[in-house]
Order: structure tokens, then C-alpha cells, then sequence
């Protein structure tokens, strides 16, 4: 198993992206890890800061899409740059996933114009699994559609119960759809049709959710549309970071706080890594035929380590095939 990692995407790249597929191969060393990018910079960066690249293969992209390029650019422009030759790659299976930390926009239109869609998906969704107080759950559209269709909800609903099931290990997963109440009848038309047509699949559709339950755990997938979905991953992230300063502020307002802090230092250094983001990988681009996983533009060494550990479950769990299956299925019953 091979997963390209993309060496030049994001706002830590290229040092954090090779410290952390130096940190995968130690963590998950059966799974071979190559990077796609500046063949030359890769290496300076690598012998400036004393890593030992050695290991891993490197196919050399000359060129970088920023964050201020348009998703287009990476069909035209800079089908040269590091995310267009990984795609491309994977595509032509000369690997099996893909990690990158690059314009969003670009790995969407990458993904399902490179990589393609799976027969069937009507529109690929970013999928983020993130904590809650009671264990992980999936936000899934968390941004690639700000506009959708009904039936698109309910592939996310699908997508997303086989991921959870399959990587993340949960048992018959709860699917909730994110609403403005928890009765039937709230929400617009999108949200009615939505919700009827999640019922009548063989998910475990609990109904209506709001987002004020999501940190609780309320549901293992909450599905919404790509804006919903994007303002409650902003928001969540936004408010665990606030809310992390404000305790470390608690903490260290006196000597008395300090020597608190310094009982429990264990704990709270244990309850600040459930918490952390980076421990999940990214978002996955759920609905191509290859895994695609989209790290936060700020990952660190972490972040890219994960991002490889979940790719490489994606592909050993043989959920890809599963997610076609039921697609499949459900093309046929209509």
C-alpha cells in the first residue's frame, strides 16, 4: 500500500508535511509513504532542518496551487503542481490515497475531475470526523456543497454510516440530520424531503438534529448541507479553541490556581488531546473512487500522520467497495 502525500499544501508545508510522513512511517511503518512535490526543495528543507528522507519516494512536481488560486487552476494552469501529480497518481494507480493540506476548493475539483466520482454519487462531500464528550462523530457535508439536493443528503447519510461502521469501528451508527429542531416538521423544504427520504433507508435515521446536542453526541453522523455543515465545523473549532485559553487562563491567574493546575496537570494534558483536531487527520472527500483526505491547512506533523493512519484504514477496510455496493443498490431500487 502506497499513500502520496502532498509535500507542498498548506501553511506548514513542506517542513511539517516531511516531519509527519517521517513520523507516520514510524507510527505505521507496514504502509509506504511517498511525496509528491519540488523534488529539489523537498530536499533542501529535509538537510536543513537534519532529517533523514531516504526512505521515501518523491515524485517531482515543480509547481504549488496556493490558497488564492482558483479550484479551476488545477485542471489548467497548474496541472504541474504537487496536488494535480497526486491525484493524478492515484488515479492511475500508482497509489492508493492521498493526503493534502491545500485549497479545498481545488482538491474538490481535483478529486472528482482526476480521481473521479463513483458511479452513482451525485456530488462528493468533505467528511470531518471530530469529538464529542461521548467519542467521535462525522460532519459530512462540512463544506464542499454549499448548495445540495435531497437525494445527496441521503448518499451522505450512507457514505457516512459506512465510514463510522467500517474505520472509526462504531456499531450501527446514528444518523441525524442537522436541523433547526428536533420535530419532523421543522426546517425548509430541503430538510423535509431530506428527512423522508433518510427514513425510508436502512440507516439508523434517529431524525432531526440540532446543533447544540452535537458536542454531547447526540449522533455518530450528522448530515447537512456543505454551508450548515461548514459554519458548525467553524463554530465547534472556533469555540473548543476559546474555551481552551479560557481554562489555561483560570489556571494560571494566581499562585493557588497554579498549584491546581499543577495537581491535575494529567489530566487537563489528556483532555486538551481528545480535544485536538489533529489527532483525526482532515476531511475525507467522501464519493471518489480513491481516498482523498484533505488535512487543515495548518495541520502540523501530527495532523499528516493521522491523515496517512486513516487513509490507509480506508483502504484496508475495504469501505470504498462497500460505499459502491450500496450505491449501487440504491441506483436500483429507483
Amino acid at each position: 500500500m502506497k499513500i502520496i502525500v502532498d509535500a507542498f499544501g498548506g501553511d506548514n508545508a513542506p517542513l511539517e508535511i516531511i516531519k509527519g510522513c517521517i513520523l507516520s512511517r514510524q507510527e505505521n511503518p507496514d504502509v509506504e509513504v511517498a511525496m509528491v512535490g519540488s523534488e529539489e526543495l523537498i530536499r533542501k528543507c529535509a538537510d536543513e532542518n537534519g532529517l533523514d528522507i531516504t526512505p521515501f519516494e518523491i515524485f517531482d512536481a515543480p509547481d504549488i496551487i496556493t490558497m488564492e488560486d482558483e479550484p479551476t487552476s488545477i485542471l489548467k494552469e497548474k496541472k504541474d503542481s504537487s496536488m494535480a501529480v497526486g491525484l493524478r497518481l492515484i488515479s492511475e494507480d500508482k497509489g492508493d490515497a492521498f493526503v493534502t493540506a491545500g485549497n479545498s476548493g481545488a482538491v474538490v475539483v481535483g478529486a472528482t475531475m482526476i480521481v473521479k466520482r463513483i458511479k452513482g454519487i451525485l456530488r462528493p462531500a468533505f467528511a470531518s470526523v471530530m469529538p464529542t464528550s461521548a467519542g467521535p462523530f462525522m460532519l459530512i457535508d462540512a463544506g464542499a456543497n454549499v448548495e445540495v439536493r435531497a437525494e445527496m443528503l441521503r448518499q451522505f447519510g450512507i457514505m457516512g454510516s459506512i465510514y463510522m461502521e467500517k474505520i472509526i469501528g462504531v456499531e450501527n451508527p446514528r444518523v441525524g440530520l442537522a436541523n433547526v429542531g428536533t420535530e419532523d416538521h421543522k426546517g425548509g423544504p430541503l430538510q423535509h424531503e431530506a428527512f423522508e427520504l433518510l427514513k425510508k433507508t436502512d440507516l439508523n435515521f434517529i431524525g432531526n438534529i440540532e446543533a447544540r446536542t452535537i458536542p454531547a453526541g447526540c449522533a455518530d453522523v450528522v448530515v447537512a448541507d456543505g454551508f450548515t455543515g461548514n459554519v458548525i465545523a467553524k463554530m465547534y473549532e472556533g469555540a473548543a479553541k476559546e474555551l481552551m485559553k479560557k481554562i489555561k487562563g483560570v489556571f494560571y491567574k494566581n499562585a493557588k490556581t497554579k498549584l491546581a493546575a499543577l495537581m491535575i496537570k494529567k489530566e487537563l494534558t489528556e483532555m486538551k488531546a481528545y480535544f485536538d483536531y489533529n489527532r483525526y487527520g482532515g476531511a475525507v472527500v467522501m464519493g471518489v473512487k480513491k481516498p482523498v483526505m484533505k488535512t487543515h491547512g495548518s495541520a502540523n506533523a501530527v495532523a499528516v500522520s493521522a491523515a496517512v493512519r486513516a487513509c490507509a484504514e480506508f483502504v484496508q477496510t475495504g469501505a470504498l467497495d462497500t460505499i459502491t455496493r450500496k450505491i449501487s443498490d440504491l441506483k436500483a431500487e429507483e
